[in-house]
């Protein structure tokens, strides 16, 4: 067993989320879907009740003035990486950095700022390494800083390093206790199985929150995980809650399509879809939409959606996304298996997180490796999430292998974890399990 910091009690948690106690794990559990957001959930960061678009129209107006305010132009690349996640746009990722590096050239000493944008657009564009990197270069500018550390958990959970990880969003919650570090304390307590404990960091986060858009964020992710852990029709109320904070708040339209499938709403869950892509063409909306389509046998229309994802997939590389984790899982189910190994196998030698793990292990078993599969499998349940789409690849692949008592065991897990995890798979994982349940 490893000891790895975990909260203590959920007392401790409600008294703030400061102490991080012992939790013990065994190698054999389960982590996230394949849609989760790459750093986990990120409340708005832009501190003012400005939308975005008007933070960034502010600064670009103060600069015309000033040209030589570091600050400023710090603010204003950290702002474009905002800009772009919400209105995926990687395009604006170069001029984040080009005003990023601008202010540090124009104050290259003590620019804690500086050096947490550059980490936080390196997450953005899943350069997790170099993320690592400026923001070890920011908390050694200022250690008392806490933004460097919400950057640093993100990249090291990406990275697979889970430990420092925690330590990392621990000195967070020390510095500064806010919906910014309950949230990703929140994300790191669902990735070792404690649904629970994460529920209670997100309810703290929601009394924090000070901005409708703050409380719309976390109220989104209180559905992400009534959702995760099998529950639509709550999922449901927390995303139509979120909505009415905040009528914008695109990842709640489409939260709110994925709980209308599962609860066999299908046709408000396809107008759901289409809006949120409408607004947003976010590639998860896209490949969640398509993989609907498909499942109700409209083939022309998924593919119409497959092929939108590849262009943005192209459109994210021309910026500096470094995105073949994405890629992979889409060409394992959808695409060419052998490819998203050899694109799996890349990120795999970059990072060693459970999500890379698992879309490994599932791209070897398309391809029909399902011996080099199976280890992988296992590395990608290490941590005790408690995720349906992971405990269910490990299953077919188990199967695959003749072992059908651990199929079994996984098929009942992943359906007890979530019943409509997928309208693809979820389908399969019940036949599965009716056929093995059979053989006794």
């Amino acid at each position: 067993m490893h000891r790895i910091a975990l909260i203590a009690t959920a007392a401790a948690l409600c008294a703030g989320l400061t102490g991080f106690a012992v939790l013990e794990h065994a190698a054999d559990t389960a982590p996230p879907s394949a849609s989760t957001a790459a750093a986990g959930p990120q409340p708005n960061t832009a501190g003012t009740p400005l939308s975005i678009d008007a933070v960034v129209d502010k600064l670009q107006a103060n600069l015309r003035v000033q040209p030589s305010d570091a600050s400023s132009w710090a603010q204003l690349g950290s702002a474009y990486v905002e800009q772009a996640r919400l209105n995926v746009d990687p395009t604006l990722y170069p001029k984040s950095e080009a005003a990023l590096r601008r202010s540090l050239k124009l104050q290259p000493q003590h620019n804690t700022a500086a050096l947490t944008g550059l980490a936080g657009l390196a997450n953005a564009r899943h350069q997790f390494a170099q993320a690592r990197t400026w923001a070890d270069k920011a908390i050694a500018d200022d250690p008392y800083a806490w933004a460097p550390y919400g950057a640093l958990n993100d990249a090291l959970t990406q990275l697979g390093d889970d430990q420092a990880a925690q330590d990392a969003v621990q000195h967070m919650l020390n510095l500064h206790p806010s919906t910014a570090s309950f949230t990703r304390a929140s994300y790191t307590l669902e990735l070792h199985g404690r649904t629970a404990d994460a529920q209670l960091a997100l309810q703290r986060a929601l009394e924090d929150a000070t901005t409708p858009a703050d409380q719309a964020f976390c109220q989104h992710y209180l559905g992400e995980l009534a959702f995760n852990t099998g529950h639509p029709r709550q999922a449901l109320d927390h995303y139509r809650t979120a909505l009415a904070l905040d009528p914008t708040y695109t990842a709640s339209v489409a939260g709110a399509a994925r709980a209308e499938a599962a609860l066999g709403q299908t046709a408000q869950a396809l107008t759901d879809y289409q809006r949120a892509i409408d607004r947003v063409p976010q590639p998860q909306y896209v490949l969640e939409y398509g993989e609907l389509l498909q499942a109700l046998g409209h083939t022309s229309q998924a593919r119409t959606q497959y092929g939108v994802l590849q262009a943005e997939q192209k459109l994210f590389a021309a910026n500096g996304v470094v995105d073949d984790l994405n890629l992979g899982q889409y060409q394992a189910d959808h695409g060419d298996p052998r490819l998203a190994v050899t694109l799996l196998t890349a990120e795999w030698n970059r990072r060693h997180s459970v999500l890379v793990a698992d879309a490994l292990s599932w791209a070897l078993h398309r391809a029909g490796r399902d011996t080099d599969a199976l280890p992988l499998a296992h590395q990608a349940n290490r941590l005790g999430w408690r995720d349906a789409l992971l405990r269910y690849h490990r299953a077919v692949i188990e199967q695959s292998l003749g072992d059908d008592r651990a199929a079994r065991t996984d098929l009942t897990g992943a359906l007890a974890a979530n019943p409509a995890f997928s309208p693809l798979f979820a389908p399969d994982a019940r036949a599965r399990l009716a056929a093995l349940q059979g053989q006794r």
